[in-house]
């Protein structure tokens, strides 16, 4: 979700401006324990634990009509189709040896099929793991190792790829058809198009595994965050229909593009997931054109559009430019899954003043629940990002002292609530310094609440980079450069960047004699991984800084690339 940036001074209190002016604490703070409540009500959660969320999800009634409509050719899935095609879905896993416990992968772009294959995957307990489609196979070989991955869903080009790997491989298509008699894609229309019979339904429980989602959490490499069905019943209530509930426009009257990848926490919990149980309608985008787009806007007469920044930097820009389409139907663009300037966010509101613009924050340990911001009279800071949601509890903690800081301080993050992981995949260790024993997960961001309870974010502890929104562990990067025969040490850090948020730049030391160029250490990478994981520049150095215990120091790097690129 949203990592906005602002100013310190929004926030900031001096210990003397404390002593002078001494102010009571709000009573969503406790100084006690330090811990900062919700200052919403609380939301009661379902106490049944034998309830999986895509029964959750299809409890709640409503008159929806068009569930899913793919963008390009209008095609549509009604609500009254939408539960049958998932139940379909189910049942034709099982005949084909699918048990509760496995781990599906989908490696597939945004799709009407994709909410009915994770959804089906979900409903006979089995798991799911997701990933960009354009991730290169060794990529693909290590999360279907890590994860004992027995069967995966796919576009028609990586089949073969998967099979190659011993995985089997069903094709989906790019076109809505629900035509069983169709040869091409046979595989997939048997699972969706069949009248099975799921009987006896597996037990679910609420704590059992329902998504392995991968994250490069607070440091080091991509680690699989195991996300069980209460946590996704929670990111429904807590973030989605809650939501939904802070609005006075009819949910059913609602119209979603869906841009933001499917494959992404943001993405599932939107568009996969929660807002199917509002009856809205989702516009689905195989992917992000900015002038597809706007033409998409105008023509399903989209009211919501969530995004990424900078799908919203172009959104502004290409308004500006074509000057014509005031994009009445637009009512609420909201921000999610990387920083976004004050200057991007003043452009957007003055472009498209009639629009609603919020903020949230969120990360893939704790379901995309953590904050969202609402427009309100009284409430006009974009830059922040809202309120915690109903249920969570937060700590705001210093990095150099473990002490609590009361609103108008800064310090790390620490978020507890219903929507938090179990923990990563078959790393203890990971685990334990990401969430420690009292379930408080440590972020890695440093925040400050102010005193009406709105959270500011400063900057990050981790290292993650993040380009367009998408997760970049440096760690990953360097594990490939490493490998090459004339480097003898790298280190890989962000750089600011205007378009792209921030962008991968990789510090190598080469051997001697090596004559290697940046070009050659760009390319060598970009053959061994997804496009936007790619190296954007290289700078070579004689040496990597490094702390006593040899943990390289990244924030010198960020500071010569902010002196010197």
């Amino acid at each position: 979700m949203a990592k906005a940036s602002t100013s310190l001074s929004k926030c900031h209190v001096t210990e003397k401006q404390t002593t002078q002016n001494p102010k009571p604490h709000p009573h969503w703070y406790s100084p006690e324990t330090g811990i900062y409540r919700s200052k919403h009500p609380s939301v009661e959660l379902p106490s049944d634990p034998c309830l999986d969320v895509v029964s959750f999800v299809f409890s709640h009634q409503h008159n929806g009509v068009s569930a899913l409509i793919d963008s390009l050719s209008g095609s549509s899935i009604s609500y009254p189709e939408l539960f049958p095609l998932v139940k379909s879905m189910a049942s034709g896993l099982h005949n084909a040896g699918i048990s509760k416990g496995d781990v599906i992968l989908i490696l597939l772009p945004n799709s009407v099929y994709y909410p009915i294959v994770f959804m089906g995957v979900l409903y006979l307990g089995a798991i799911v793991t997701t990933m960009n489609p354009l991730s290169s196979v060794l990529e693909i070989k290590k999360q279907i190792t890590d994860c004992n991955v027995c069967l995966a869903f796919t576009v028609p080009e990586n089949v073969e790829k998967l099979q190659a790997l011993g995985i089997p491989a069903i094709g989906v298509p790019e076109n809505l058809n629900l035509d069983s008699k169709q040869t091409t894609f046979s595989a997939f229309y048997k699972l969706i198009s069949g009248c099975f019979d799921l009987a006896p339904r597996p037990v679910i429980k609420q704590q059992d595994t329902a998504a392995i989602m991968y994250s490069s959490g607070t440091t080091g490499t991509s680690k699989g965050a195991v996300l069980t069905h209460k946590n996704f019943i929670a990111m429904v209530e807590l973030f989605v229909r809650f939501e939904a509930s802070q609005y006075e426009y009819s949910s059913l009257d609602n119209v979603y593009l869906a841009v933001l990848p499917m494959f992404h926490i943001y993405g599932i919990s939107l568009f996969v997931v929660g807002l199917l149980c509002l009856g809205s309608s989702i516009v689905v985008m195989r992917k992000f054109d900015i002038n597809a787009v706007i033409k998409a806007l105008d023509r399903y007469k989209i009211t919501h559009f969530p995004v990424a920044p900078p799908i919203l930097t172009a959104l502004t820009r290409e308004v500006k430019n074509v000057g014509g389409s005031s994009l009445k139907s637009l009512k609420q663009v909201s921000c999610g899954a990387a920083p976004l300037s004050r200057k991007f966010i003043e452009d957007f509101i003055q472009t498209l003043p009639h629009v609603d613009f919020i903020q949230g924050y969120g990360m893939t340990e704790s379901t995309a629940v953590g904050t969202r911001g609402f427009n309100t009279e009284k409430f006009q800071n974009y830059s922040s990002l809202g309120l915690l949601a109903p249920n969570m509890q937060a700590k705001v903690v210093d990095e150099n002292t473990g002490s609590f800081s009361p609103p108008g301080s800064s310090g790390e993050l620490w978020l507890r609530g219903p929507a938090i992981m179990k923990g990563y995949l078959n790393n203890v260790e990971a685990t334990i310094s990401t969430i420690d024993k009292d379930g408080w997960l440590h972020t890695g961001d440093i925040v400050c609440f102010d005193q009406d309870g709105y959270i500011n974010i400063f900057y990050r502890l981790k290292e993650i980079i993040k380009y367009k929104g998408f997760q970049i562990a440096p760690a990953d990067l360097e594990a490939v450069l490493i490998s090459h025969p004339e480097i003898l040490d790298v280190a890989v850090t962000a750089a600011l960047d205007e378009e792209s948020g921030e962008i991968p730049v990789a510090f190598v030391v080469r051997k001697n004699g090596s004559r290697l160029s940046p070009e050659a250490v760009m390319d060598y990478v970009s053959k061994q991984v997804a496009p936007y994981r790619k190296v954007r520049k290289v700078v070579f150095t004689n040496t990597i800084p490094r702390s006593a215990a040899g943990k390289i120091l990244r924030r010198q790097l960020r500071n010569f690339i902010t002196n010197r690129l």
